[in-house]
Formats: C-alpha cells, structure tokens, sequence
C-alpha cells in the first residue's frame, strides 16, 4: 500500500528525492515517537541544506536524506514506553537506548538501503569528542552525514512538539547548538548550520504557537 504524503509533508520534502516507502517509514517512526508534525522530513531538509553548503556529491547527499528519515527506526523496533517520557533514563533504561542505533543499522540493511545509510544510521548519536554512541567515535572518525545528522536531529528535537515536551524557542536552541560545539558537535558544522537563512524548516514551533 503507497504511502499518500499530507500537504505539510508534500511542503517540506518537496526538493528531496525520497520515495513512498521511506516517507511512510518516517511518518511511522514520528507517530512512535509522538511528533505530529513530519518531524523525520524536517530532520532531512535540514540535512539536506547543510550538505549543499558542504557541496556534497549527489549520491552522498541521498544517502544522507535516506538516513535522515529512518535514523531512528530502532527505536521505533524497541518499543519501549520511556522513549515517550520526559525524564531522565536510569543507567539500565540508558544502557537500552544505546542499542537503537545497531538496531537501525541492522533494519536498514534488511530494506536494501545502502552501506553508507546503514553506517549514518548507526553513527547518529556519535559525540565530536568522543562520548557519544555506540562505538565510541570522535572527531573525524566520524562521517561528515553523521556529524550533520547528529546536528539537525538534534536542532530539531529541540525545537518540535510531541504530548510531553515543549519546544524551546529558535534563539534558544540556537544557543544550545552553539554552546555544545566542539563537545556534542562538530564546531565547522555547527558554524555552517547557524549561517543557514530563509529555511522553514529553522522556525520553531514554539515561535509559531505565539
């Protein structure tokens, strides 16, 4: 059954080359995860946008909007409850969460997407200095996808609805990314992200409810 994508979601991934199955995937994933918005395309446009400034070849930017709308697919598989809560994990719940990324490389692989999709899937929680997940990577061990997937996830989460999180402002989130450049962040990707104009997908649904 074809995926029929909603206006908002036609506005947002209208200069992607994405196809229904991945579309309906990525609206899956956003259901599980309680956006109501096409969180998962808007993860994408944002990649895509960096990967431009970045002058990535065509085929690499692909695999990086594939990657965008399925990165977190494992979680999705997990099905666990306290992925829809706001509040701090316990070590054991932190422990669980850390598996989501294998797990997505694992269910990427089992859909025929591409090796790099599957290796930006598993590296999107990786850290620039190397505390992040699930391998531990740092600096440029990590693929430039990764680096700016791991930006616009988390820019966007940050600035999104869902029941039991209110979004912060763009100023605000703007700040965040600033100030975890260099830890959290690669620092040249986050000087690209924030010199990014004239993108809807930037605005904040906090900004939009005022």
């Amino acid at each position: 059954m074809l995926h029929v994508m909603s206006v908002p979601e036609k506005a947002f991934s209208q200069n992607l080359a994405l196809d229904d199955e991945l579309s309906r995937i990525a609206s899956d994933i956003d259901e599980f995860e309680g956006y109501s918005n096409p969180h998962a395309l808007r993860i994408a446009v944002l990649a895509d946008a960096l990967a431009r400034e970045f002058n990535l070849a065509s085929q690499d930017r692909l695999s990086l909007q594939q990657a965008a709308l399925v990165h977190d697919i494992g979680e999705m598989l997990m099905e666990r409850e306290y992925i829809k809560t706001n509040r701090v994990l316990n070590p054991q719940e932190r422990l669980d969460m850390q598996r989501h990324p294998v797990i997505g490389e694992q269910e990427a692989a089992k859909r025929g997407l591409s090796r790099a999709v599957q290796l930006i899937v598993r590296w999107h929680h990786e850290w620039w200095n190397g505390l992040g997940y699930p391998d531990g990577l740092s600096r440029d061990q990590i693929p430039l996808a990764a680096r700016i997937i791991r930006v616009a996830d988390t820019y966007a989460a940050l600035t999104d609805s869902r029941p039991y999180s209110v979004p912060i402002s763009t100023s605000e989130a703007r700040r965040y990314i600033t100030e975890w450049a260099g830890i959290e962040f690669d620092s040249r990707v986050v000087k690209v992200f924030l010199s990014l104009r004239d993108i809807p997908e930037l605005k904040s649904y906090a900004d939009k409810n005022e």
